[in-house]
């Protein structure tokens, strides 16, 4: 552990995540943090009051000073990532942020951190020197990396990096990032075992999901009522997504809807126990979601009062900012980003009866999917009276046609409860109001994960404490 009399500090420390898992894995709120942006100082100094706080450039805070003679146990650095990152496009807009990362040598060289982790993308492995046209050049690929790393071990450090994937510690993400850990005390470095797993074995739980972080209270509005139409490659993976997670899939993820109360939505699969889903809301994400009903209705109209008691919704995330057309709700939120809106949810509604809404969902799959979309193997083909059936889908044993489709974009607390940060978790800016969307978002995109920040630090830090022990 890190002892009493020794300092941790948060280089880079945005709005909070990496001190979240500090906290959880040593006790201790970060000693320092530094950051050069008055909103995320605002928002750490929020749910970190015991931290002395820098906004400032990390190049001008002199580590001595900042030390003022105390050892330092712990140093945690995330450098800005844009430019190693694949989403930069390799080009380098500003040079000086792929230097970043030799403020580490300037710590190490000046207060010897006895433990360093600094966290960034996979793609800082390639860091090396630019052309005149700011792309990486082909033939020094990663030659900065391992000239860094090389600075640390003539300093004295022992020096590893592992890519680790959130998911695998109990993040709802999987965002996957890689972790360089360097330690000048003589112990080894040890790496965290997954405790979660896509593909569990005795000694692992599953993934946690994509439908825990889902308020499934809040409105999916209809995407034919809306006042501008789609673009066209928006609409192409809806309809592929519809087709992939819920007309041909053996077990869509299902949602159950009731009409007491607040109507409250319990998720489950189909061969699952209900379970409350009791997680929060969140940002640019969007939740896709085929919906099931037992009643009719039409496109772009919410289910009627009359409806029957309970009603399922087929639901998935739909994903727009990459190749990748979506994910079934019983896997992790994919990687969150800082800006734009990348994942949908979707909702179809599905009825028994014959509906105007029918006809216009099954248009729409057959305008992107072809005549084969949903089709029952014994449905006639071409006729208006069976246009309903390309829009067919069968639940426990149960024929429904969809007769709307609804997608909104994930709330900023579904967001951050798919990073892995508490609920509780304070987005305060500089006036003392809580932050606009827009700017949680961005903060929630940069942040490191906890759980997995947390993992590595038990890890790294126990065998000094079991060797006390013994």
């Amino acid at each position: 552990m890190i002892a009493p009399h020794e300092m941790i500090v948060d280089l880079f420390a945005g709005g909070g995540g990496a001190s979240v898992g500090i906290l959880r894995a040593t006790g201790r709120h970060p000693d320092l943090a530094v950051n050069h942006d008055a909103t995320a100082i605002a928002v750490h100094t929020a749910n970190h009051p015991g931290t002395r706080h820098a906004q400032a450039s990390v190049w001008k805070v002199e580590p001595r000073e900042a030390c003022a003679g105390r050892p330092v146990g712990l140093l945690w650095a995330s450098p800005d990532c844009r430019h190693f990152s694949r989403a930069s496009g390799g080009a380098a807009r500003w040079p000086k942020i792929r230097t970043l990362p030799g403020v580490v040598i300037t710590w190490a060289s000046r207060v010897r951190p006895r433990i360093i982790v600094v966290e960034n993308v996979a793609e800082m492995q390639g860091w090396g020197p630019l052309l005149e046209n700011g792309q990486p050049c082909p033939a020094r690929i990663g030659r900065s990396f391992k000239a860094w790393c090389g600075r640390l071990r003539g300093l004295g450090y022992t020096i590893e990096w592992r890519q680790l994937c959130a998911a695998d510690f109990g993040a709802p993400t999987t965002r996957r990032r890689l972790f360089v850990v360097a330690r000048c005390d003589g112990e080894p470095i040890t790496w965290p075992q997954p405790t979660h797993s896509r593909r569990p074995s005795m000694f692992e739980a599953p993934w946690r999901t994509a439908a825990e972080c889902i308020d499934w209270s809040i409105p999916c509005p209809s995407i034919f009522a809306r006042g501008k139409e789609l673009a066209e490659k928006t609409q192409a993976r809806i309809a592929y997504g519809v087709r992939r997670f819920v007309l041909d899939a053996a077990d869509p993820f299902i949602v159950q809807i009731t009409q007491k109360g607040d109507a409250a939505f319990r998720g489950q699969g189909l061969g699952d126990p209900l379970r409350t889903i009791t997680c929060a809301k969140g940002g640019e994400f969007a939740l896709l979601a085929p919906v099931l009903t037992g009643c009719g209705g039409r496109a772009g109209q919410s289910p009627p009062k009359s409806a029957e008691k309970h009603a399922v919704v087929a639901a998935f995330l739909a994903q727009h900012n990459t190749g990748v057309i979506g994910h079934s709700a019983r896997r992790p939120v994919s990687t969150i980003m800082t800006a734009g809106c990348h994942q949908q949810l979707v909702t179809a509604t599905l009825t028994p009866a014959e509906a105007e809404g029918a006809e216009r969902v099954a248009a729409f799959l057959l305008r992107y999917n072809g005549t084969n979309i949903g089709q029952r193997l014994d449905a006639p083909l071409g006729t208006a009276t069976t246009k309903e059936r390309f829009a067919l889908v069968t639940v426990a044993g149960v024929p429904h046609v969809i007769t709307d489709i609804g997608m909104r974009m994930l709330h900023w607390r579904e967001l951050a409860a798919a990073q892995g940060l508490p609920d509780d978790y304070r987005w305060i800016g500089e006036d003392g109001a809580e932050l606009g969307k827009t700017k949680i978002i961005r903060l929630i995109g940069n942040s490191v994960s906890p759980p997995p920040a947390e993992a590595l630090l038990r890890a790294l830090l126990g065998r000094r404490e079991e060797r006390r022990a013994a």
